[in-house]
């Protein structure tokens, strides 16, 4: 999953594709690069971000969102957690809603994918973007996270998603300190059990920059070790900035398996 932010202050490349036809080139080089998705966001999630009102959100992902289904080949995703802009996103060609909130931000959102009959991607978020990182404590942060992701799951069924279209997201980064975040890498596949698809977002992240010591550009070796625990776990999507190298990654890593399988 390619990240397409055309906001102007996400943490890693804010303000980069704020206009529509840059926004346009960036996802086509993406799907060029072997990216099976792409995710458009309008309002940043970074720590201590406020939100923006719907109209302002609209104004970035809509005409973003209509080039894009016009043009691609792969599927768009929406990442909002306000139905109103889900809903619009929706009739402009988006087929996956993702949303940070797990569909508790705003009432209407389960309802809006629902009819939509859209993918929905539920993530794990303590607190909200402005508050999340204010000493994040857990007493087992993974079955804390697992057991929140299955009952948001069991939540969107009974508004009327189907199970087949939910997928699940730790949220690293989201209200979990460094070691929070390397536990729930460590332990990606108990999320993997759980029996849907897993989304796996570690590009850039801070908890990289602090293992290694890296300022965000500099975190792409990082983020490529976590991409391939992601596939050592069986993690169904990555989100990543880079597609590229998470691609060539992933297919390495698929023909030293493959090499494996054929001797067997």
């Amino acid at each position: 999953m390619g990240i397409l932010n055309v906001t102007p202050d996400s943490f890693s490349d804010g303000g980069h594709y704020a206009d529509p036809e840059a926004a346009l080139m960036r996802a086509i080089r993406m799907e060029a690069e072997g990216a099976d998705l792409i995710d458009v966001g309008g309002e940043s999630t970074r720590p201590g971000s406020a939100g923006v009102p719907a109209a302002e959100e609209l104004r970035r992902v809509m005409p973003v969102i209509e080039r894009l289904a016009r043009t691609l080949r792969i599927p768009v995703s929406v990442d909002t957690a306000k139905a109103e802009v889900a809903e619009r996103a929706f009739e402009a060609g988006a087929s996956i809603l993702n949303d940070v909130t797990a569909l508790r931000h705003d009432p209407r959102m389960a309802g809006v994918a629902a009819r939509a009959k859209a993918a929905v991607i539920l993530m794990h978020m303590r607190g909200t973007p402005r508050t999340m990182q204010r000493a994040p404590r857990y007493r087992d942060v993974v079955e804390e996270v697992a057991g929140f992701l299955q009952e948001a799951a069991l939540r969107a069924q009974v508004q009327g998603i189907a199970r087949n279209r939910l997928l699940i997201d730790p949220g690293l980064g989201f209200g979990k300190t460094v070691t929070h975040n390397l536990e729930l890498m460590r332990s990606l596949d108990r999320f993997v059990a759980l029996g849907m698809p897993v989304v796996a977002g570690p590009s850039r992240k801070s908890f990289i920059g602090k293992v290694l010591e890296a300022d965000v550009p500099d975190r792409l070796v990082g983020t490529l070790a976590c991409v391939a625990q992601a596939q050592r776990c069986g993690v169904h999507i990555v989100r990543v900035h880079d597609v590229g190298p998470a691609v060539q990654l992933i297919h390495m890593l698929e023909a030293i398996e493959a090499s494996h399988a054929a001797r067997g």
